[in-house]
């Protein structure tokens, strides 16, 4: 595999939720979604040459999306319940914007985590990496499975506490 496809594979892995929840805004057949979302693919990678990195690769992304849905939408003409071009472009841009206000929301979810500490962290860690339920987490540090789904319950609120804060300090949207 050479290097543009292997940047473009990467940039594709990151942006596919975004585009597939696009995709899934306008297409409402699963088996029709699912084939506009690889023909999606296909044309990222093989258009991946025309991207310019000072964009948002997610923002670009979409914009294929668009005319793969174009193509998808002319093809069912007699549907009734297809969307014109302006509203799957108004479409795209709010997915876009989402998907910008997400990564930023992650980024400051990642901060926030890596400043729990303690007993709180290893709670986390049990959960959310190693995927235990709070009974089997109670069996592993010595605690009620109630009692660690309350602590648990307090991370979350710290965690989205510090999420928040650090959005509004950023000023990001």
């Amino acid at each position: 595999m050479d290097e543009t496809t292997r940047q473009a594979t990467r940039q594709w892995t990151l942006a596919q939720p975004a585009v597939s929840a696009f995709v899934t805004s306008v297409v409402r057949d699963f088996r029709d979604r699912d084939d506009v979302l690889q023909d999606v693919a296909v044309a990222v990678i093989e258009s991946f040459d025309s991207y310019d990195p000072n964009f948002p690769f997610v923002a670009w992304a979409i914009g294929v999306a668009r005319n793969q849905v174009r193509l998808y939408l002319r093809e069912r003409r007699r549907d009734r319940l297809v969307f014109d071009d302006d509203t799957v472009a108004s479409l795209a841009i709010a997915v876009a914007e989402v998907a910008h206000e997400e990564s930023n929301r992650m980024e400051h979810l990642d901060d926030c985590i890596h400043s729990i500490e303690g007993r709180a962290r290893l709670l986390l860690k049990l959960r959310y990496k190693s995927d235990m339920k709070p009974a089997a987490i109670a069996d592993r540090v010595d605690m009620t499975a109630n009692a660690v789904a309350k602590a648990l319950q307090r991370v979350r609120d710290r965690l989205r506490k510090c999420v928040d804060q650090k959005h509004l300090k950023t000023g990001v949207s």
